[in-house]
């Protein structure tokens, strides 16, 4: 007799399948007819079957972090290791500003900036105007009638304060946030004996039964509590039970101060306007200040706004967060731990010890971030990083944040096409610059230890358009050296790759004019290897005016390892650069003795520019079919001695 199959899942394999079951029956005859009674019957089991087989596949996905789709259902998965997504993040930046009180007879000693709103977007921003608070008062001294309020720093959103009471007669009593878009970092948790009592206790929040700062185990006396998020992006406080962390007792008075924000809505933010409150105390009675506030001054445009945790990035990072068991001790748990927890920016990281170092810093490791918009990280945001840290950090190892260090490529293409397949020589170079252009914003490249691949460039550019034949390219590699103008100062610069001596002669490495202090015209780096082909020096020349050709101006300013890919400069007093970015800099660019490059460390690989040259195929067009007058170009090809 034949069976159902319980394993299909589509109605009209649901519904044969039971039509098949019902052969081996000779008792029911028109169960294969449409629109007779028992085929009606069949179409309400099969759609039952396939309703209950949906929802019973459904439940089956939700238990499992990879396969759940529900946000509360992978947020509580990740909750069973301990993960608690990242909340939505404040824009964020320092101003600050004057305020004149000398017009008041006697001058107080100090002003208080209130908590709550501090500061608003001047204008419209985007459409809107938002919103700046600082979740705690800060007070400053009265100086000559002045209190200087210097780097405040301030966070997007509103603050609001929220107040519960326990009840110890309410054994399932939940303390749920009621707002959305909280920012956990502003959050600020006290207690108080009960209602009436003007005494707060902070209590500290705590991700695990250890407290890594202090290295105690928490007890049933700590001023802790631990926090989850619910249904709807709420979080919910849980205290401790009197074991781990202090007990709540009936009546306390749970209060909860917090900004909610937009995210990163109002990254970018220049101008502001004083939307704060300013008091001060006299005869025990706090007077306003509304007068004699000065221009808002920012540090830089706000950023660091954030929207919350999506659940792809839950799935992604609670697993590795747990492997870390909230601890750095490897790179790998650096390189998770930052981006989960503490900058969510982050687009790229790099993470190694000191002791790679030449020479080597034992008991530090240095962190190298980029971020997805902009290329290098604020001070403020490296500082509140390597805060964050803190907690997460080995004793004795001393994180280190550096400035993001690019390593570009640069390439130069000969495309050779056939003139019967393609309209013109534009419309070839269109093709092959759109191609590497897709190249050149691809994951391959753009992150650290990204490698540049000679063999798949070429590819791209013989695959862009039919008429291509054939191509030679040539690859530069370039560091932009920030200078400290008008300072002697040392320089060391690294590419990370071997670099190529096309001439013993020297002049291998080109950079971009700059001005040295004593000598009154433009100059360049040159340098000339040693017989052992391994290192060489470094020396300034300048060009001609009437030949362009070198003249040497100063020699042995510093040396160059061609194996290791750096250049030392001894001390010197670099005058000016060329100005990148309201940075002044020098170009400074070499030909890889491998045409495959690779970022190492704190390199993050970039393909900046390519310039592209179409060239007439002669054989495949037809115009030369015995090749006699046929000529290609060379990988290395001449090219200036400056850039």
């Amino acid at each position: 007799m034949s069976l159902v199959n319980y394993s299909n899942l589509d109605f009209d394999q649901i519904k044969q399948s039971l039509k098949d079951y019902l052969k081996s029956n000779s008792t029911f005859k028109d169960y294969d007819f449409e629109g007779s009674n028992l085929s009606t019957i069949l179409d309400v089991l099969a759609y039952n079957t396939y309703i209950t087989s949906y929802n019973a596949n459904m439940v089956a996905n939700e238990v499992f972090i990879d396969s759940a789709t529900l946000r509360e259902n992978v947020v509580s998965l990740a909750r069973n290791i301990g993960y608690v997504p990242r909340s939505k993040k404040s824009s964020r930046t320092l101003v600050s500003f004057f305020a004149d009180v000398s017009s008041i007879s006697p001058n107080p000693a100090s002003l208080t900036l209130k908590k709550g709103p501090a500061v608003s977007s001047s204008g419209r921003f985007r459409g809107q105007s938002y919103i700046f608070s600082i979740p705690e008062d800060i007070t400053r001294s009265v100086v000559d009638g002045e209190a200087f309020f210097s780097n405040i720093e301030v966070y997007e959103g509103s603050y609001l304060e929220q107040t519960f009471t326990y009840s110890a007669r309410n054994p399932n009593q939940k303390i749920i946030l009621p707002n959305t878009g909280i920012d956990l970092d502003t959050l600020v948790v006290q207690v108080s004996p009960s209602v009436n009592s003007n005494v707060r206790i902070k209590y500290e929040r705590h991700d695990n039964l250890f407290n890594p700062e202090t290295g105690k185990v928490i007890d049933g006396k700590s001023n802790i509590y631990f926090l989850q998020e619910v249904t709807g992006e709420q979080y919910e406080l849980i205290f401790g039970d009197g074991i781990f962390g202090k007990a709540l007792e009936d009546g306390n008075l749970i209060t909860a101060s917090y900004i909610v924000t937009s995210g990163d809505q109002a990254n970018g933010v220049t101008n502001f306007n004083f939307n704060g409150r300013l008091t001060y105390t006299r005869n025990a009675t706090e007077i306003n200040v509304t007068s004699g506030i000065s221009r808002i001054a920012p540090a830089r445009p706000t950023s660091g706004g954030e929207s919350i945790e999506p659940i792809d990035s839950v799935r992604k990072f609670a697993p590795q967060v747990y492997a870390t068991q909230n601890r750095a001790l490897s790179a790998n748990d650096y390189e998770v731990l930052i981006p989960s927890k503490i900058y969510p920016e982050a687009e790229s990281i790099s993470v190694f010890g000191g002791e790679e170092l030449v020479p080597p810093q034992y008991g530090k490791v240095f962190i190298s971030i980029k971020p997805r918009n902009g290329d290098f990280v604020p001070n403020l945001i490296k500082e509140n990083i390597k805060r964050s840290l803190k907690k997460y950090s080995v004793a004795g190892i001393l994180p280190e944040i550096l400035d993001l260090q690019y390593l570009f490529i640069e390439t130069n293409s000969k495309v050779y096409y056939n003139t019967n397949l393609a309209p013109s020589s534009a419309f070839v170079g269109s093709k092959v610059q759109r191609d590497i252009t897709r190249y050149a914003e691809s994951s391959e490249l753009n992150k650290y230890g990204a490698r540049f691949k000679y063999s798949k460039f070429l590819k791209v550019i013989d695959q862009s358009h039919e008429s291509i034949t054939s191509n030679i390219t040539t690859v530069e590699m370039r560091r932009d050296l920030r200078l400290a103008t008008s300072e002697t100062a040392e320089y060391a610069i690294d590419f990370g790759n071997k670099f190529h001596i096309k001439s013993m002669s020297g002049f291998n490495i080109r950079t971009s004019s700059f001005r040295v202090l004593n000598i009154n015209t433009d100059v360049y780096l040159y340098d000339v290897p040693n017989s052992d082909s391994k290192r060489g020096q470094i020396g300034l020349f300048s060009l001609d005016a009437g030949t362009a050709s070198p003249v040497i101006q100063r020699r042995n300013i510093g040396v160059i390892n061609y194996e290791s890919g750096r250049i030392t400069l001894d001390p010197i007093n670099i005058v000016s650069g060329k100005t990148k970015d309201n940075v002044q800099i020098m170009e400074i660019s070499a030909s890889p003795e491998s045409n495959d490059v690779i970022g190492l460390q704190d390199l993050y690989l970039q393909l900046d520019s390519s310039t592209v040259d179409t060239i007439v195929d002669e054989i495949s067009s037809g115009i030369d079919p015995s090749g006699s007058n046929y000529t290609v170009t060379t990988s290395y090809s001449n090219r200036n001695i400056v850039r």
